[in-house]
C-alpha cells in the first residue's frame, strides 16, 4: 500500500482524544508528568498526545483507557479510529473495508502486501520513499501498518489469499537480514488456516506473459457480501463498486490465481529463498 507521507494534520479522532484526555487529567488536577507516571509514559509524550504533536499510540490508548477511562470506553473505542487517523489519505477509506472485510483477495507485483509486511521491511521501505519523511512520520507509519495485523486474529475470521509475484520475493528491502527475516515470516503467514498464499513463478505462460500485467489489485468482500476493488499506485488511490467492473477484476484475479504455483508449491519456493530449504 502507500510507501511514504509527509507530515499531516492531527484527524479528528486524534483531536478528540487529545482534548478528552486534557480535560479529565485537569479534572482530577494532575500534571502531565503525573498522568505519564501513571501511564508508563514521560511527560513529553503525553504532552505531544494533548497537542497532537504525536498521535497516541495504541498502547498509550489502552492505558488512558485503564487510568482515565472510568467505565466509559472511550479510550478503547477510539483505537480504531485514532488508527485510521494516522494513514495516509488516500489509505485511509480503504482502511476500514480492509479491516471489516470478510475475505480479501490481494495480488501484489513490486512489494510485499502491506498486511504481511515485517516491521523492519516497512520501515526500509517507506524510509526509502520520496519525498523523504520525518522520523516521526516514518514510526507512525509502521506502527500503523503493523497494526492492520490484527485482522489475521479478528473474529469473525477474515479469509485472507494472496497472489505475490516471483520478483517480490528476489528484490532486496533493506538488507539480505531483512529479507530473510520477510520470507520467513510470509512462510509463517501461508500456515495459518485463514491464508491462502501463492507465487506467480516467473516463467509462467508460455513466453512469461501472465493475466496479471496490468498491475496489483485489492478485491474486497464485505460483511454485506458487497464486492469491490482497491487500486493504488503512485499515491492515488481509486475504489471501484461497479459491479461489471468488480466482476472483471474478480475474473481476471481468478485467472492469475490459476497461473500462478499451488500453495505447497509456493510455500517450498519461500523457504528456498529464505534459505531454509536446499
Amino acid at each position: 500500500m502507500a510507501k511514504s507521507e509527509n507530515k499531516v494534520t492531527a484527524g479528528p479522532a486524534t483531536r478528540l482524544v487529545a482534548k478528552v484526555a486534557r480535560n479529565m487529567r485537569l479534572r482530577k488536577q494532575w500534571t502531565q508528568e503525573e498522568l505519564g507516571g501513571k501511564l508508563g509514559f514521560s511527560a513529553a509524550a503525553v504532552s505531544a498526545m494533548e497537542t497532537c504533536a504525536q498521535p497516541p499510540s495504541d498502547e498509550m490508548l489502552v492505558a488512558l483507557e485503564r487510568v482515565l477511562g472510568d467505565g466509559t470506553g472511550i479510550f478503547e473505542e477510539a483505537r480504531t479510529y485514532v488508527r485510521i487517523d494516522k494513514y495516509p489519505d488516500q489509505f485511509k477509506n480503504y482502511s476500514v473495508l480492509e479491516q471489516k472485510a470478510v475475505r480479501l483477495q490481494l495480488y501484489s507485483t513490486f512489494v510485499v502486501h502491506g498486511l504481511f509486511q515485517t516491521e523492519a521491511y516497512a520501515r526500509a521501505l517507506i524510509g526509502g520513499g520520496y519525498p523523504p519523511v520525518s522520523e516521526a512520520r516514518l514510526e507512525e507509519l509502521v506502527e500503523a501498518r503493523m497494526d492492520r495485523k490484527a485482522l489475521f486474529d479478528r473474529e469473525p475470521t477474515a479469509l485472507i489469499e494472496l497472489v505475490l509475484e516471483e520478483s517480490v520475493l528476489r528484490r532486496t528491502i533493506g538488507s539480505d537480514e531483512i529479507m530473510r527475516e520477510q520470507l520467513r515470516h510470509l512462510t509463517e503467514c501461508a500456515q495459518r488456516r485463514n491464508v491462502t498464499l501463492q507465487v506467480l513463478p516467473l516463467d509462467c505462460g508460455t513466453g512469461g506473459e501472465h493475466a496479471g500485467d496490468n498491475g496489483e489489485m485489492n478485491i474486497v468482500e464485505t460483511p454485506e457480501h458487497d464486492h469491490l476493488v482497491y487500486l493504488e499506485i503512485q499515491y492515488e488511490s481509486l475504489l471501484i463498486t461497479d459491479a461489471s467492473k468488480v466482476s472483471t477484476f474478480a475474473h481476471r484475479y481468478a485467472k492469475i490465481r490459476a497461473q500462478a504455483l499451488g500453495p505447497r508449491e509456493s510455500l517450498g519456493l519461500i523457504r528456498q529463498l529464505a534459505g531454509e530449504e536446499q
